[in-house]
Order: C-alpha cells, then sequence, then structure tokens
C-alpha cells in the first residue's frame, strides 16, 4: 500500500519553504510543461492510439495543443494575475491601503478523466501551478498506455519536491481521498464525484467538479441544414463520441428532422467514409465496459436505427450512429450516453423544446442551430447551462478566455485560462492601516451616542447612484 500521508506531508513541507511562490519558480515549471509536451510528441501521440485508436489529428488540437495554449497564456499573463487587486473604499478608508491579494492554497489533488486524459490532467495542473501551488496528480487509470506514460514523464520535468504522480484505480483513489488537500478538482462522471464531495467534506476540503450530462442540441428550422449536419456530425463523433460536452441528443420539428437526416447521412460519408470502420480519423471506445454499455443502450433502445449502428467487439468499434424515433423515456435519454450514437427527439414549437430541456437537469452545454438572432436570445434567457454555442460544437471550450465548467448536476466550479488561476488562489481580504487620524476613530467607541451614529453613518452608508436603467 502506498503511503500517501508521507507523499502528501511531503508536498506540504515543500510549500511550507515558499518555494513555489516566486513568479520566476511558477513560470520555469510551466515552460518545463510545454517542453514536455513538445519533446514527447510522438510518444503522447502513440499512447492514445493505443488507448483510443485517437487520430493524431485529435491529439493534436484537443490534448497537446491546447494544454500547450494554456500554458503560454498563463506565462504572458502570471505577472498581472498575481498583482494585488486594489478595490474602491468608503469615506472612513479614504486613507487605507485595501486591496485582494492572490494566494495559493497550499497542496491540491488533481483527478483526471480517461477521454482526454492528456489535456484533463494538464490543464487543471497549469491553473495550480500558475497559483503557486503543490499538486497531487491522479490520472485515469483507464487510458493505460497515457496513465503509464504521464507517470514517466511528469516526475522528469517537473520539482518533484512540489509535485507528485500517484497511480492506481478505484481502492487507491479512496484512499488518497482520505488525505487533507488544500483544492480536490475531479474530472469525470457523477457517481464518482458523489465520492470525492463525501471524502472532501471530512475536512472541509473545496471541490471542482467538471462532468457531464446530456448536452441538447436545439435544431430550429431556420438553420442552415447543410453546415448544421457537418457540425453535428463533427461535435458528436469527435473522439468517437467520448466527450463531456458533446451534443448527446438532438431537438427538431419533423419537418426539420426530415431534411436533416439525409445531410447527416451525406456529413458522414464525408467524414468518414462509406466504411467508417475503416477511417483512421474515426476513434475507438475506451474498455469492453464501456463499450457493451453503449451496445446494450443501442438493443433495448426503443428507437430506430436510422445510420450506422453496426459494432464490431473485437475493435471495441462502434459506428458513427443516428436514431429516430426516440422518446423521452427511452433508456438512451436516462444517461449520457458518452459514445457515437445520436437520438434525434421531435418537438412541434420552440416552447415544447425549451420547456422539455428545462425539465431535465442542467447540461454541461447547449448547442443552437438556427438563422434568427432572436431564436438566440429567447433560448439562452429562457435556459440554463453550463456553456452555450449557437451554430457549432465544442468550439466554446477552446476559448481559453471563457470560464469552462458546469451548473447544477453538470458540475460545481470552472476553469480554463484566468479562471484556473483563481480556482487555485485564495483571494485574500487585506487592509493596511497606520496610526494617524486617530481622532476620527473616536466616532466608533464607546460611550455611544445618536450624534456619533448619525455621523458614522453618514460616512460608512452606501448611496444609490442618480442614473437610471432604462
Amino acid at each position: 500500500m502506498s503511503d500517501y500521508g508521507a507523499i502528501v506531508q511531503k508536498l506540504r513541507d515543500s510549500f511550507g519553504t515558499r518555494k513555489t511562490r516566486p513568479a520566476e519558480f511558477r513560470i520555469s515549471q510551466l515552460n518545463s510543461i510545454v517542453k514536455l509536451l513538445r519533446e514527447n510528441e510522438g510518444a503522447i501521440v502513440e499512447a492514445l492510439e493505443r488507448d483510443l485508436r485517437k487520430p493524431k489529428f485529435e491529439t493534436m488540437i484537443s490534448e497537446i495543443s491546447m494544454a500547450i495554449n494554456e500554458a503560454n497564456y498563463a506565462i504572458n499573463h502570471l505577472a498581472s494575475w498575481m498583482k494585488p487587486e486594489h478595490v474602491e473604499k468608503s469615506l472612513v478608508m479614504k486613507f487605507d491601503e485595501c486591496f485582494i491579494r492572490k494566494e495559493p492554497l497550499g497542496v491540491v489533488l488533481i483527478i483526471g478523466a480517461w477521454n482526454y486524459p492528456v489535456q484533463l490532467v494538464l490543464v487543471p495542473l497549469i491553473g495550480a501551478i500558475a497559483a503557486g501551488n503543490c499538486a497531487v496528480v491522479k490520472p485515469s487509470e483507464l487510458s493505460d498506455s497515457t496513465s503509464s506514460l504521464l507517470t514517466e514523464l511528469l516526475p522528469k520535468y517537473l520539482d518533484q519536491s512540489c509535485f507528485s504522480v500517484v497511480c492506481g484505480g478505484a481502492k487507491e483513489t479512496t484512499e488518497l481521498l482520505e488525505q487533507r488537500f488544500d483544492h480536490i478538482f475531479y474530472t469525470g462522471g457523477v457517481s464518482v464525484a458523489r465520492s470525492v464531495m463525501r471524502a472532501a467534506s471530512c475536512h472541509l476540503t473545496p471541490v471542482t467538479l467538471e462532468l457531464g450530462g446530456k448536452s441538447p442540441a436545439l435544431v430550429e428550422g431556420s438553420c442552415d441544414v447543410t453546415a448544421t449536419a457537418r457540425r453535428l456530425v463533427w461535435a458528436r463523433f469527435f473522439n468517437a463520441g467520448q466527450s463531456c460536452v458533446a451534443p448527446d441528443y438532438v431537438l427538431c420539428s419533423p419537418e426539420t428532422r426530415r431534411l436533416l437526416l439525409p445531410a447527416l447521412r451525406d456529413c458522414i460519408t464525408q467524414l468518414y467514409g462509406t466504411e467508417p470502420r475503416e477511417s483512421r480519423d474515426f476513434g475507438r471506445i475506451i474498455n469492453q465496459r464501456h463499450f457493451e454499455r453503449i451496445r446494450d443502450l443501442l438493443s433495448n433502445s426503443q428507437g430506430r436505427v436510422e445510420i450506422g449502428g453496426e459494432t464490431e467487439e473485437g475493435e471495441r468499434y462502434i459506428a458513427p450512429t443516428v436514431l429516430v424515433d426516440v422518446s423521452e423515456s427511452d433508456p438512451v435519454m436516462q444517461e449520457e450516453i458518452f459514445g457515437p450514437v445520436l437520438p434525434i427527439l421531435t418537438v412541434e414549437s420552440l416552447e415544447e423544446a425549451i420547456n422539455f430541456i428545462n425539465r431535465r437537469e442542467k447540461p454541461l452545454a447547449l448547442y443552437l442551430y438556427t438563422g434568427d438572432s432572436k431564436v438566440v436570445t429567447k433560448v439562452m434567457e429562457c435556459t440554463s447551462s453550463g456553456g452555450f454555442c449557437s451554430n457549432d460544437g465544442l468550439v466554446h471550450m477552446t476559448v481559453i478566455t471563457l470560464p469552462f465548467g458546469g451548473v447544477g448536476s453538470s458540475g460545481v466550479g470552472r476553469y480554463h485560462g484566468r479562471f484556473s488561476f483563481d480556482t487555485f488562489s485564495h483571494q485574500r481580504s487585506c487592509v493596511l492601516r497606520g496610526f494617524g487620524l486617530e481622532w476620527a476613530n473616536q466616532l466608533r467607541y464607546p460611550p455611544y451616542s445618536e450624534q456619533k451614529l448619525e455621523r458614522l453613518l453618514q460616512a460608512t452608508q452606501e448611496r444609490k447612484w442618480s442614473c437610471t436603467l432604462l
């Protein structure tokens, strides 16, 4: 059994020396991550090929490039992020210095996921490093080749007195969670997230939970059907559908479905050929258990397979599949599919679609395809989701200046860019005051009087601005 207590204590001792606090140290470690990714690009591509048969193209844009961009962005902006943030003051605080100081939390735990096993470990780690923390990193055991590679590489590139990598499955993760951390960052499913929250509650440890859910794609009649189909196919079947922000199902009118189906069929052929199984651009399901889960969803569905549906157990292959005549009570609508299956449900109106979305758990993403800006405004105003994107899919999470995270059951907290730095920082309220002007403090000291109270309230009360909103 690994001595996780000793690992955490070693990092806590290093943090206590203030080694991680200088900007120079943080930047050196961020540069080391960039160096790791550039020098081991081929090995990373090969590992993801073994784990997910992920194409090199997808690995480069969704794993390596995203992590490099995050690290470089943090390096470029770290000086401004670390500066104290001065705040507005009332009259009685006019001669004091009032500011927010950004301080590291301490020793944090980052638990990665298997579907993007490089990005979902390194991007939160970049935020933790930028904020000046020490970190324990736990890659997912399901993406075995990539996990092994990260376990080998991270200690070679990062300061081992401040950063540790641990391996293992559910048992080891449970033991690890018994330790006290200053923040836990978890990416994965809801059931494990509940266990993480329970463990964190024992130490009152704050958590970030990056989860998922059933993200809808609402296709409205005024959309460009061909462009919509192509973007839906790309977003749904990227990484063989194993993306937490992938569109999980489509809502549209019967007439829109009639136009959309042939366009989806054509786009699947254009992107993956007439035999997607032979395409080098289409991945595989991570393991046998998930393959069987998705296959069972297909076989138990009351809907009809309109496109695809083929499976090959030996390869863990499931074809890009579109289901129609799917009801809200269908098995594929009871859980996140997390695979290359796209159900289409029909609604009679935009209001019905909005009501359908709102009576379910809040999704991680909501996609809307429409040519009408008024429809965009209405859907944004009448729904809630972690993120929103019109006329495309997945791309909102690549904007480094936008926060990424869920709401409700789709997640707790946010990260990417500056938001990662803030997640792993404590915003410490600071007031610096001297000993002068003691006469002004007489208003607050006993003996109290109505005159003192009136004068003190006049000096401290926040007043409404004279302008009004039109």
